[in-house]
């Protein structure tokens, strides 16, 4: 089929000219944004967009997290955040964590945050563009965007529309672990968007009596399907019930160990090599 110029439904790679990026917010400014993206669910994508956003204001960094999972937001939650974000002549305002982390949520703007959110794609796009066009951002060294699992609609959408600086893929020690990553690269390879390293969540549990290691859900295979994508593991997170407890109640930033802080300071690296 020939290219008929219409860029806002494909995902080709062909070399056009086509600039498709969203504008930020006139009065915003965001010098980094990373993408946490997952091939399938349940692999703990949201727990680790939060705890990399916890890393990185603790390593005194403007932080923010644009929660692009229309349908299944729970960044808010993690956070203990209900209210509603107000607006004003400049925009919409994000809302605000206990230690500053800028957060925009479906669920900040719902009537009531269980409400479900029964719309069709054109819609769930359309939002997602405006959490980056008419959100006042405010100094931001990174944003984290915390993306649907799969390859579909709304990841589409941010790969085209919002300038990502690279991705980070969440996978865990399943045997289909290695296609479903490489889905998620591939995608992103389709995008030209770099792919900045790999973190396998559920890697193992530590036995609190004896404190053996257990691989529960199987061996990793993670650094080998790391390096067959010429990409790093940043990570490999233990099985923590307390740091999930944490998060359920909405106290992700009280938690004192953070199994990513070296993974932060690793993308920090990375990425102010760029700046």
């Amino acid at each position: 089929m020939g290219c008929n110029h219409d860029c806002s439904s494909c995902s080709s790679s062909c070399g056009s000219e086509h600039d498709l990026h969203e504008s930020l917010n006139q009065y915003s400014s965001v010098e980094h944004v990373i993408g946490v993206v997952s091939g399938k669910g349940g692999v703990g994508k949201s727990m680790v967009t939060t705890q990399l956003a916890v890393a990185m204001a603790r390593m005194g960094k403007r932080v923010a997290i644009l929660d692009a999972d229309i349908t299944g937001p729970s960044i808010p939650k993690a956070f203990g955040i209900h209210e509603k974000c107000k607006g004003n002549e400049l925009g919409i305002l994000p809302a605000v964590t206990e230690t500053g982390i800028e957060i925009i949520s479906i669920n900040l703007l719902l009537p009531n945050e269980t409400d479900p959110v029964v719309w069709r794609a054109p819609m769930i796009t359309g939002t997602v563009k405006q959490f980056w066009t008419d959100v006042v951002w405010n100094q931001l060294d990174y944003m984290f965007v915390d993306m649907p699992p799969g390859t579909g609609d709304v990841p589409l959408t941010v790969f085209q529309s919002i300038p990502l600086d690279g991705i980070i893929v969440v996978a865990s020690p399943q045997e289909l672990v290695g296609m479903i990553v490489e889905k998620a690269v591939k995608m992103a390879d389709m995008m030209n968007v770099p792919v900045l390293g790999v973190i396998e969540n559920m890697s193992y549990f530590t036995c609190p009596d004896c404190g053996s290691r257990h691989s529960v859900f199987g061996d990793s295979r993670i650094d080998e399907i790391a390096e067959a994508h010429d990409t790093v593991v940043l990570a490999k997170l233990p099985i923590d019930p307390d740091l999930a407890a944490a998060i359920d109640a909405g106290k992700a930033e009280a938690v004192e160990t953070n199994h990513l802080s070296e993974a932060a300071e690793e993308l920090d690296r990375m990425l102010g090599k760029e700046g």
